[in-house]
């Protein structure tokens, strides 16, 4: 009897302690579907967007992003739907989620190319990738900027160099000209100081031959005059006399006050708006 009772038991202790676990799972199941009730699931496309626009105007991008995209894709058609999405790229840009902004208007210019609002969504694509690589426009004094990917700044000046050439009298060209203009000062001054990095560590070739790509690539910007001291110094270093007074030639001419033409060349590369 004792056997059959302590069996009884222990079957009986198991029983309960699987039924108490599987009422837990339920009751955790039930709490967690009750915290993910979307409250949108019954909305209309209209309460959407109006309450997508509401949140938007309060600051609130993140909430206003994931409803103007659940807008999307459950009323994918329509004046609403393209709205949508370009409510969505705006809102990631204002996150400073770049690469989802850019993601985002790409999507809005594959789908609808006649949209009457594409010279906008041009010029954010090239605001999210300009901004993506501000830190290279504006911090060039560390060894760290040398690293830094370009390729941000190179799609940015495509998609403004875009907006301008298909849409030159929106009102958005005349600030994208100049942000382009910025751009190309800006990757200018990336390669010169690139050029001075390496003549600054002794690699002459290489110095001389990024120096030699900045005047080739960006000739007219305010780079050029460091690019040429950089390219004079190397070829001097390397002991090619001819091509050293030939580039000091052409640096006199076009920068007579220059100080690379009597002075050392600069530890680190000058800011290109103190040169302008």
């Amino acid at each position: 009897m004792n056997r059959i009772s302590f069996s009884t038991g222990a079957i009986c202790s198991r029983w309960l302690l699987r039924l108490l676990l599987a009422s837990s799972v339920l009751a955790l199941g039930a709490c967690a579907s009750t915290g993910d009730t979307d409250i949108t699931a019954t909305w209309s496309a209209a309460k959407l967007y109006r309450e997508a626009s509401d949140e938007m105007a309060n600051g609130a991008y993140d909430t206003a992003t994931k409803y103007f995209e659940k807008l999307e894709s459950r009323y994918p058609y329509g004046i609403l739907a393209q709205q949508a999405l370009m409510e969505v790229a705006y809102g990631y840009y204002k996150q400073g989620e770049r690469a989802q902004a850019v993601a985002a208007c790409d999507r809005f210019l594959k789908i609808y190319p006649n949209n009457p609002y594409v010279d906008y969504m041009l010029y954010l694509k090239g605001l999210s990738n300009f901004y993506a690589n501000q830190t290279v426009f504006t911090q060039l004094a560390d060894q760290a900027a040398y690293e830094r990917d370009q390729r941000g700044a190179k799609a940015s000046y495509e998609a403004f160099r875009d907006l301008v050439t298909r849409f030159p009298d929106s009102k958005y060209s005349n600030d994208a000209r100049e942000r382009m203009r910025y751009i190309v000062n800006s990757l200018g001054q990336y390669d010169a100081h690139v050029a001075l990095f390496y003549f600054n560590r002794g690699a002459y070739v290489a110095a001389a031959d990024r120096a030699q790509e900045t005047l080739r690539e960006y000739p007219d910007t305010p780079s050029t005059q460091l690019a040429l001291g950089v390219l004079m110094n190397s070829y001097d270093r390397l002991g090619l006399t001819q091509l050293r007074d030939d580039t000091q030639r052409v640096l006199r001419l076009n920068y007579p006050q220059s100080p690379y033409l009597s002075g050392p060349l600069p530890a680190n590369h000058p800011s290109w708006w103190r040169l302008w």
